[in-house]
């Protein structure tokens, strides 16, 4: 029997628009005026999963009571219930999505889930259980974080700085992906007690994250040059053209 749910109100300004135009065609199976309300909701998730997480999670189960079979809404649910520590749910909704929609997109949460869940022996294995050159350059970079995380969990330091040395990690160049690896690299490195490495690689992460924000607006841009380590605190790298895909928010459901 289904626990009690109080929609959270939608402000009026709020519409269907305001979700993505892929994510929008998922709900074309449904009637209009319901493909609508599930609609905002999912718009509702993805403009409030970094500020409100809970509240996002809240839309996200109303948009899954009058759309439980869409695989995006079962997608979204499973990240906001992530974003507020229900694991559980998140790998329930994850393995839901995946078998709906055939990707292997959200596998990265999958591991991170059963880290969650206390389970990092089974989050090594859902991670070897897809082929990782078939994966999103993106994908492939949350895996291998996820994966060294969960090395870290059973102690395994050495082995989760080994998750890390894939192609991506560029220390000079950085793509969309690059804060969040670098970071990772810095802690296992910190925990291997290899100090001095550990703050190259954290400053590396900063300088990342400086120039990505830098960059935000700036045409369509790709390629960061990352400036030597030592350079000053206040300098921000200079952009490079090529083409960085910025995140927002909850990728499938964010706005136009």
């Amino acid at each position: 029997m289904r626990t009690r749910h109080d929609d959270p109100p939608i402000p009026e300004e709020i519409t269907p628009r305001d979700l993505n135009g892929q994510a929008r065609n998922e709900l074309k199976t449904l009637s209009k005026e319901n493909a609508d309300e599930v609609a905002r909701h999912l718009a509702m998730a993805a403009a409030l999963i970094e500020d409100d997480p809970e509240l996002a999670h809240q839309h996200a189960i109303s948009a899954s009571r009058r759309a439980g079979r869409i695989a995006v809404v079962r997608e979204t649910l499973a990240i906001t219930a992530y974003a507020i520590g229900d694991f559980a749910l998140a790998l329930r909704e994850l393995r839901t999505y995946r078998r709906i929609s055939g990707k292997d997109d959200q596998i990265a949460l999958m591991v991170d889930s059963e880290r969650g869940v206390g389970r990092p022996e089974r989050a090594l294995e859902v991670g070897r259980s897809v082929e990782r050159a078939a994966l999103p350059v993106e994908v492939r970079v949350e895996l291998a974080i996820a994966m060294s995380g969960a090395r870290l969990d059973l102690g395994q330091t050495e082995r989760a700085l080994q998750e890390l040395d894939i192609p991506e990690l560029d220390p000079d160049r950085a793509f969309e992906w690059s804060p969040a690896l670098f970071s990772a690299r810095a802690t296992v490195l910190e925990e291997l007690g290899r100090d001095g490495e550990a703050a190259q690689w954290a400053r590396r992460a900063e300088i990342a994250a400086e120039a990505l924000d830098a960059a935000a607006g700036v045409g369509e841009l790709e390629v960061i040059e990352v400036e030597e380590i030592d350079a000053a605190p206040t300098e921000v790298p200079t952009a490079e053209r090529g083409a960085v895909e910025a995140g927002d928010g909850i990728p499938p459901t964010g706005g136009e």
